[in-house]
């Protein structure tokens, strides 16, 4: 049984350790200790993320597998976008699958249900940021129908990397 749940404040905590893991399984592979946590340090802050919860343009949503937490999502709209990529677009910040639950299809389900916020918000397209060597999400976005448009520099603590910027029309 798979459940997606609109995460508030009163979620702060499980949000913060659930994002560090997350974050952790995915990365710490191919970056230093020190960058990673200076990143962690700087990204999943109580305060950081109590601002975004309470962000009216920015939605969190927890999944569950068999009521087990699974992973989050984290969308933005209007001023909330990192960038400005297109003026009606919903951007995708964070799709976050626990390792324990990767393979299951929980992404997928987590992208479709951005997909069903933007179409109800008028949005016209969706887009995020991949990291170049995360291959696998890279593979993902593609076989979902997006396409690269751009790049930016993103930092992990004192290293530059590059993220790729993915764009999907909705029709």
């Amino acid at each position: 049984m798979i459940k997606i749940k609109k995460i508030t404040l009163n979620d702060l905590a499980v949000l913060k350790a659930l994002s560090i893991k997350t974050f952790t399984d995915t990365f710490a592979k191919d970056n230093t200790p020190d960058d990673l946590k200076d990143y962690l340090d700087q990204a999943y802050t109580e305060e950081k993320l109590t601002s975004e919860l309470q962000n009216e343009q920015s939605e969190f949503y927890f999944i569950y597998s068999n009521e087990q937490l699974a992973g989050y999502l984290k969308i933005n709209v209007n001023d909330a976008q990192t960038e400005t990529i297109e003026k009606d677009a919903l951007e995708i910040e964070r799709i976050y699958i626990d390792s324990n639950f990767k393979r299951l299809g929980l992404g997928k389900m987590l992208y479709t249900k951005a997909i069903e916020r933007a179409k109800e918000l008028n949005k016209t397209a969706i887009w995020l940021g991949v990291w170049e060597r995360n291959f696998s999400a890279m593979k993902f976005y593609h076989k979902m129908g997006f396409t690269q448009v751009g790049q930016h520099a993103f930092y992990m603590g004192e290293d530059e990397q590059i993220d790729l910027i993915m764009k999907k029309h909705l029709k």
